[in-house]
């Protein structure tokens, strides 16, 4: 039986952190053998808010290593940088001619990240929704995995692949409609200096996110400062302790216990008992992953391999459906 295929990608901005592994990447590794897997980095949307031209390019091979480092296997999947295949932003113009206007104003995330911009918000930053479009698109992904705040992205890849279906493929479509692949537990890993925020990148407070590459001295001091209740006991059920549930659930997810064991181990602790847990059991389940990422770093002749072999597998696919919608929508064929 063929495989399904699935595409997903992150951006080269600053270092992952554990909402980015727990969210996406584990999620990756633990199923990447059901699936035919394309993990990209996605520095061309990196660059809708401002960026560093001297670090652009060191991020894109860091978070390839990353992807390794953290168990993505490349008999299962490729690995490539976004772009690297023209194809990308050559679908995406050609989608945007089919994209109303009006759709792209209605992004919620648009609309978030454009209030703080402010004037200096770009044409980029509105398209960005068109290029995840042709991203998914050029792959015929059957599946896309997605936290819950990308959902409206990926329902409008859906839109844009189906009124180009309508308007220039109605005997046979040419696009396929992708299915959202959610995760459960660890999918919205939230800020360790608000519980009611999602663990962010952008969130300027370094303090607030626990990356992947940071020393075991600085995940201590990141757990001992972060956001805790004057509640003794801990439990994953109150309502209104979303701290509590949020750092229980980052020792559930890093000590690989149960839920039920957690809640047993904790339910009469103190903050001051519990954080050096969740610091033990941090330190411990990222350092492999560290270990590996210094190796693949180390090696860059291995990285670059994986990279080109990666692009290469993921170029065939992409230009095959590129010149499919080119021919749909009547450009000619080059001689």
């Amino acid at each position: 039986m063929t495989k399904k295929r699935v595409l997903s990608g992150i951006q080269p901005t600053g270092n992952l952190h554990l909402g980015n592994y727990l969210g996406s990447i584990r999620n990756w590794v633990e199923q990447q053998h059901n699936y035919e897997n394309y993990f990209c980095v996605v520095d061309l949307h990196a660059i809708t808010a401002p960026h560093d031209p001297q670090t652009l390019a060191p991020n894109s091979y860091t978070i390839a290593a990353l992807y390794l480092a953290c168990g993505i296997n490349t008999e299962d999947a490729s690995i490539f940088i976004q772009s690297h295949i023209p194809a990308h932003s050559e679908l995406a113009w050609l989608l945007n001619c089919i994209t109303p206007l009006n759709w792209l104003q209605d992004m919620i995330q648009f609309k978030e990240k454009a209030i703080k911009q402010g004037e200096n918000v770009n044409v980029g930053l509105l398209d960005y929704p068109v290029l995840m479009a042709a991203d998914i698109l050029l792959y015929q992904a059957d599946k896309v995995p997605v936290g819950e705040d990308q959902k409206q992205h990926l329902e409008l890849t859906r839109d844009i692949a189906a009124r180009f279906n309508r308007q220039f493929a109605k005997k046979q479509p040419v696009l396929k409609l992708p299915e959202a692949l959610i995760q459960a537990d660890g999918s919205r890993v939230m800020s360790l200096t608000d519980g009611t925020r999602k663990m962010s990148k952008s969130d300027p407070s370094d303090l607030s996110r626990i990356n992947l590459l940071d020393s075991p001295e600085l995940i201590q001091k990141k757990i001992k400062k972060c956001k805790t209740d004057l509640e003794l006991g801990l439990n994953f059920d109150a309502i209104d302790r979303p701290e509590c549930r949020n750092l229980l659930t980052l020792y559930m997810l890093m000590s690989g216990k149960t839920k039920a064991a957690v809640a047993t181990e904790c339910q009469d602790l103190g903050w001051g008992q519990f954080k050096p847990l969740l610091t033990e059991a941090t330190i411990e389940h990222l350092r492999p992953i560290q270990t590996k990422y210094q190796e693949a770093m180390a090696d860059k002749t291995y990285l670059e391999s994986v990279l080109s072999n990666g692009r290469d597998r993921a170029a065939t696919i992409a230009e095959r459906t590129l010149a499919d919608v080119k021919a749909a929508m009547g450009f000619s064929v080059r001689g």
